[in-house]
This record gives structure tokens, C-alpha cells and sequence, in this order.
């Protein structure tokens, strides 16, 4: 749990035997524009919802789970009361405290918590844990077993004392990650999962900025988010040259991913021994894409290819230039003579006439 991060996955592929209901919790102190609490519940890597100290409220991500809390309330009443007030209190109350225990009258300060429940679907065994780190490290874990608290570095010693006397608290985490945990997973995988299993095929294309930069392997609409790429010379996955980018969501719940590969050291005639190979864990057939450079999409487009339509095209517009800056000139002139004014008056009308839409543009 080093280094715990607010970053979460969004989906998931099929259900594995193992299944887990998480929840991440993160109180801040000294971070400016930023929530005191903010909170995260996750299915088996599928973001079902989060709160902060902002919103006040819980915001679920989930169609199938906003279906489910309206039959269930109270649940949903629990998670709202638990974000804007319960667990906001305590989690300030402890930061505040372990700020004085370290002396720590400045500065950033992050407390967090991770906890939830394990349940294998095929023996029934659940698994229930709960660990807080504090600035970025480990700090405490509770052992359900012994219903004692594990000091995880000497600074937690004084905390595991004071909380190993809190009989409340310790019975709370009992019951609520051996009973109440995994009731709720079991009833959200029930809930969600037609949804959960449902996958989809993404389009690939080869992107090249120019003719020496890298090709680039871009996947995209896939659902859901276990999947992995590589690029392949001959069936042998290569890793020199390569350049992995993340997975990232669209905006319509699928997801993207891109692979770049150096052509610099590759030889023209050795281009078809190279494909870029996609898997979506699911999926038995990998999507295979050869590297070809009749299929790669660019937007750079050498001289030679400039056509004649395009050059009379500027030629055209630099004419019309002239005759829209002649007019103003012609038409600015300040000259009394009268011969003179009756010319630039018409001259004016005529090119009016014709280059009146260059002029305004």
C-alpha cells in the first residue's frame, strides 16, 4: 500500500472466482482547492461511486446501482451520512491528532485508508482487511483475527496503543468487514452483472506525424479495460523501441490505448514482419494490424503531393489581394482635383463590385 494514490480503474472484464468490494478514503490537510475528504467505492476494479466534502453527497457511476439504491434507501442514506459527516469527523479528528503527536504544525498532510472484503465464489471464503498509510506511507493495519491493530512503522506505536482501547471502534470494523461487506458485494455483483459482462471491440488504427517519427498503434472503443498491446516482429514480441502509453477512458464508457513504435532503424521491406497486436481479456482472437504504409493515416503532406488546383488557388487568392488592396489605397487618396475624384470614385464602385468579399475578409 506505499504511496496509496487516488487513482482508480474503471471496469472490469468477467467475473474471476475472486471478487472484492473496496473502499479508499482520503483525508487532506494544507492542500488548497482541494476537498478535507473524499471517498471512493470500487467492484472488483469498476468504479461504483465517490463523495467528497464539496458535493456533500455521494455521486454513483453506475446505471444498475442507481436502480438498486432506490430499492435500498437506507443504504444510500448510510453512504451519504458516512461521506459529509461521520467519516469526514473522524478522519479530521485523526489527522489533526497525528499531526500534534508528530509535532507537524505546517505543510501537506494526507491520511488514507483502505479497506473492504474478499470473497471467492467458488470455496465461499471471505477475506476482510482494513490498512491506513499516512503521508504517503504505511502506518497502521487492523488484524480481525486478533482484533489488534499493527503498528507499521515505530511512529504508529502510540496510535496502535490508543486504538487497541477503543472496543467501539474495533467492533465496528468486525462487523462491518466480516458481515456487512460482503453482503453488500455479493448484492452488487448480483445487481450489475449483465452489465459487468458485456464487452466490445475496438477499431485500431496506424497514426504517423511524419515520415520519420514513430508509428503509432492507437486502439479505441473497447470494453472493458483488461486488455494489453504490443508489437510483434516475425510472432516475437519486441521491446526495444517501443513506447506503452496507458489506458484511458472515452467519453462514452469505453476505453483507449496507443503503442508507438521507432521505424528509424527498420527497413522498408521489413515493415511486413512487424504487427501491432491487440488482447481484450475475453476476447479468444487478438486483433492483429500489419504494418503497413498504405494504411497509415498522416496529416503531413510532402511538396510533390501540392496539386496544380491548390497552386492556381493561391495565385487566385494573392490577385484578388492586389485588386482589394489597390481599391483601398485608390479609395484613400486625398486629392482635390476633381478629374481625379470622378476616377477614384468609379474605380472605387467597380472594385467594389468585384472584391468586395476579399476586402471584408
Amino acid at each position: 500500500m506505499k504511496k496509496i494514490l487516488l487513482l482508480l480503474l474503471f471496469c472490469h472484464v468477467s467475473f474471476p472466482a475472486k471478487h472484492s468490494l473496496k473502499f479508499f478514503l482520503t483525508a487532506s490537510s494544507g492542500v488548497p482547492k482541494f476537498p478535507e475528504f473524499v471517498g471512493t467505492a470500487v467492484l472488483d476494479e469498476i468504479l461504483l461511486g465517490s463523495c467528497d466534502t464539496n458535493i456533500m453527497k455521494v455521486e454513483l457511476k453506475q446505471e444498475w446501482l442507481k436502480e438498486l439504491l432506490e430499492n435500498n434507501p437506507q443504504q444510500l442514506k448510510w453512504y451519504n451520512a458516512e461521506c459529509s459527516e461521520n467519516l469526514h469527523n473522524d478522519f479530521k479528528a485523526t489527522i489533526n491528532h497525528l499531526k500534534q503527536q508528530f509535532n507537524q504544525t505546517g505543510g501537506i498532510h494526507i491520511l488514507q485508508r483502505m479497506s473492504g472484503c474478499e470473497w471467492d465464489d467458488e470455496t465461499g471464503e471471505v477475506n476482510a482487511f482494513t490498512k491506513f498509510g499516512y503521508n504517503g506511507e504505511d502506518f497502521i493495519s487492523l488484524d480481525l483475527k486478533a482484533l489488534t491493530w499493527i503498528a507499521l512503522k515505530p511512529q504508529a506505536v502510540t496510535t496502535k496503543l490508543r486504538w487497541d482501547t477503543d472496543k467501539a471502534k474495533l467492533n465496528f470494523y468486525v462487523n462491518y468487514l466480516n458481515q456487512t461487506c460482503p453482503e453488500w458485494l455479493k448484492m452488487y455483483l448480483a445487481s450489475g452483472k449483465s452489465s459487468l459482462l458485456r464487452t466490445a471491440l475496438p477499431s485500431v488504427s496506424l497514426l504517423q506525424k511524419s515520415p520519420s517519427s514513430p508509428v503509432t498503434c492507437h486502439v479505441t472503443g473497447f470494453y472493458p479495460d483488461r486488455a494489453m498491446m504490443s508489437w510483434k516482429k516475425d510472432g516475437e514480441e519486441i521491446h526495444e523501441g517501443m513506447d506503452h502509453r496507458e489506458i484511458l477512458p472515452n467519453h462514452d464508457g469505453t476505453f483507449q490505448m496507443s503503442s508507438d513504435l521507432n521505424i528509424s532503424s527498420i527497413s522498408p521491406e521489413d515493415w511486413s514482419r512487424y504487427d501491432c497486436v491487440f488482447h481484450l481479456s475475453g476476447v479468444k482472437e487478438d486483433i492483429i494490424t500489419k504494418l503497413d504504409k498504405a494504411v497509415i493515416r498522416t496529416n503531413w503532406v510532402s511538396p510533390s503531393q501540392i496539386t496544380a488546383d491548390a497552386v492556381i488557388g493561391v495565385v487566385i487568392g494573392v490577385l484578388l489581394l492586389t485588386v482589394c488592396i489597390t481599391g483601398v489605397f485608390i479609395w484613400r487618396r486625398n486629392d482635390n482635383d476633381s478629374d481625379l475624384q470622378t476616377l477614384r470614385t468609379l474605380h472605387h464602385h467597380h472594385t467594389t463590385q468585384l472584391t468586395a468579399a476579399p476586402c471584408e475578409d
